[in-house]
């Protein structure tokens, strides 16, 4: 075996021609063959017979007859093979080199060389295959693309970058999907690259029974920042515009100073659904928020203007006029004496729509005393003082006048918290289980009547609102009167991942409440009890269970259930919501009672099945149902996807989609 180890570029090896995986750098190791002729005066090279080059990369080629001038500028071969890697393999007849153009003559490219034993999962094959190193195309002449030694596709000219491009504008591969409204839907996706951090991706979708539709998406990663934009257009067969955009931008402005720009918009309300880019948002929200932190304190400003889409939002939260704007601010101090410490907190909202306006002044400080006493005992002190100011315009208040003018109110507050976590521990397993208890105060001490329309959607009780600050949800509510938060906690883990914990507890008003909706769970007095139960192995079972029963009766009046068995491959996932609702105290109407569920499974290591499903039980019928079959193969991916939404709304009347997919994988990447 002879070894000859050259000083010059070995540039005759094809995947510097048209792979682009070996760069000038890449000196080769070794060189191979019955006869080496090196001439010094030329600087040219010569072997006979079969040749076998590897360089430093590790990457191989052999060939028959091969000829390099000085610093391979001429270079020629015979009855080429050459593997660029674990699957990427090309053979040809016939290879040359003229400077920077490669030419191969009846060549065979695949990056799926030996990945099934009955043969390769795809290849190209083609008459002539040309490699220009400036530009970095590769490109076929009458390529024919194969799937298992079987031709399935054919192009008169076909190209793409060599893999040392990172990013080159072209086309994509195609998708398909089919709806009942709309007919089949042809996507065909073309990439612009303007720069290594500057792309966009515009796709041309042709449908059978509409009209084209236009999408883009736009992408900029600039330093300390990055902008995201995806939008779509289509002149529809009724004459209508419909249209859609939604714009993420995140700007950081420093260490403590962070920008956010978001646009949401469409054109009407069942655009999305009807075109497939909803993704169950009651509504778009546009608008920007500056965020600057510190190490003790934050302060957060933000404008919202919103677009409804449900048809019927009279039973939900949902937002009544645009937020112009919302500052919020948090200060704490550092601990004043025992771990107790300050709070400080601003609020300023203004709310405009709908020819009403108010705008409101929140300033909040709060002392917090946290101690731990003898036996384990916690305790924890509060005294808070809150001071609104609110001008009004035009807008409607709870007693169902209309209002314009000021109005202000004093809310001073303070609650007082004990627990006391008992730690027991065994051989194989710990528990803890820990009594808890608060009891708080708040005064509304100035007038209360205040906007019908508000940031707060009421109270609810739950497990996650007991011993909270605020049981509504917003801030323009406010309890007033004394109440007590009482509970116990009981939780048992082992070394082996297995972890249970349940809760159960009440809340009793020693005040009358006034307006008790009948379906929050609070009454004069004693409430309705609230729990969780949740079990999991950290392995294959995760189960949890949330509820709520009557004060009085103890029937059950709300329970949320999920359970998952299994892997992340291989799983069943099911969840329950069932919920009494009264119209009044002594008027029920439907039961809230949904079911989800949805599996996977792996039949093999590459084909995989996904379904998942939205099942209404109190009106009989699957809201949402989606599945697909997945093939996950190292050289390439395909899907078949399913989906059918029956939602009805305006114009829009379910849809049931049928999808797609296929893509091929070189080198790790996608073509």
């Amino acid at each position: 075996m002879k070894i000859f180890k050259s000083i010059f570029l070995f540039c005759l090896i094809p995947s510097a021609l048209f792979a682009g995986t070996i760069y000038d750098t890449d000196l080769p190791k070794t060189i191979t063959a019955p006869k080496i002729e090196y001439n010094i005066k030329s600087e040219t090279m010569k072997t006979t017979g079969k040749t076998e080059v590897s360089n430093t990369s590790g990457q191989k080629i052999t060939l028959v007859d091969s000829y390099m001038s000085n610093k391979g500028a001429n270079s020629s071969g015979q009855d080429v093979q050459l593997w660029l890697g674990k699957s990427v393999y090309i053979t040809a007849d016939k290879i040359t080199r003229e400077n920077e153009n490669t030419v191969s003559r009846n060549a065979v490219f695949t990056a799926c060389y030996e990945c099934d034993s009955f043969g390769n999962a795809w290849e190209i094959s083609t008459t002539k295959l040309t490699h220009n190193i400036e530009s970095h195309l590769i490109r076929f002449y009458n390529p024919v693309f194969w799937v298992y030694n079987l031709p399935v596709l054919w192009f008169p000219f076909f190209q793409i970058p060599d893999p040392s491009v990172k990013h080159k504008t072209g086309l994509l591969i195609p998708d398909f999907n089919s709806t009942n409204n709309m007919g089949t839907q042809f996507n065909l996706p073309v990439y612009i690259s303007f720069s290594d951090t500057h792309d966009a991706t515009v796709k041309l979708s042709y449908l059978t029974q509409e009209n084209p539709l236009f999408q883009l998406e736009h992408r900029l990663n600039a330093s300390h920042s990055e902008f995201r934009t995806s939008g779509s257009f289509t002149r529809n067969k009724e004459g209508e515009n419909r249209w859609h955009i939604f714009n993420d931008d995140i700007i950081e402005m420093g260490d403590n100073v962070r920008t956010t720009i978001f646009l949401e918009r469409a054109s009407d309300k069942t655009y999305l659904q009807k075109y497939g880019f909803y993704g169950d948002q009651p509504y778009l929200d546009s608008g920007a928020k500056v965020e600057l932190f510190g190490q003790t304190g934050y302060v957060v400003a933000d404008t919202h203007t919103f677009q409804e889409l449900r048809t019927d939002s009279t039973k939900y939260s949902t937002p009544s006029g645009n937020i112009l704007p919302n500052i919020r601010g948090v200060y704490q101090t550092e601990p004043l004496f025992n771990q107790t410490y300050i709070n400080l907190n601003t609020d300023i909202l203004g709310v405009a729509g709908s020819g009403t306006s108010s705008q409101r002044v929140i300033g909040e400080s709060s002392i917090v005393s946290p101690w731990t006493l003898w036996g384990g005992n916690r305790l924890t002190a509060n005294l808070s003082a809150r001071y609104d100011f609110y001008n009004f315009g035009n807008t409607e208040m709870i007693d169902g006048e209309n209002f314009s003018g000021i109005k202000t109110r004093f809310l001073p507050s303070g609650y007082l918290e004990w627990g006391l976590p008992l730690v027991r521990s065994g051989e194989s397993w710990k528990q803890v289980i820990e009594p808890r208890a608060r009891i708080t105060t708040m005064r509304n001490l100035d007038d209360s009547a205040f906007a019908l329309n508000n940031d707060s959607a009421g109270a609810l009780l739950s497990d996650a609102t007991l011993f909270s600050d605020n049981r509504f949800s917003g801030l323009d509510l406010w309890e007033n009167g004394t109440f007590s938060d009482y509970g116990v906690r009981w939780a048992a883990f082992n070394n082996n991942g297995h972890n249970i914990e349940t809760f159960l507890g009440q809340t009793y008003d020693f005040t009358k409440r006034t307006d008790t909706d009948p379906n929050s769970g609070f009454h004069n007095g004693q409430s309705d009890y609230v729990g969780r139960i949740g079990y999991e192995n950290s392995k294959w079972l995760q189960l949890s269970s949330r509820f709520r029963f009557a004060e009085d009766t103890m029937s059950l009046q709300h329970i949320e259930n999920s359970a998952r068995i299994g892997t992340t491959r291989n799983y069943f996932d099911i969840g329950h919501i069932w919920a009494t609702q009264f119209i009044d105290a002594l008027t029920i109407d439907n039961n809230i009672n949904e079911i989800t569920s949805g599996f996977g499974i792996q039949l093999t290591e590459r084909i995989g099945i996904k379904f998942n499903a939205i099942y209404n039980a109190t009106e009989e019928r699957f809201q949402r149902h989606t599945g697909g079959v997945f093939y996950t193969h190292p050289c390439y991916f395909l899907s078949l996807e399913y989906r059918r939404d029956n939602t009805i709304k305006e114009d829009y009347v379910g849809n049931t989609t049928l999808q797609f997919r296929f893509g091929v994988n070189i080198d790790g990447k996608k073509l």
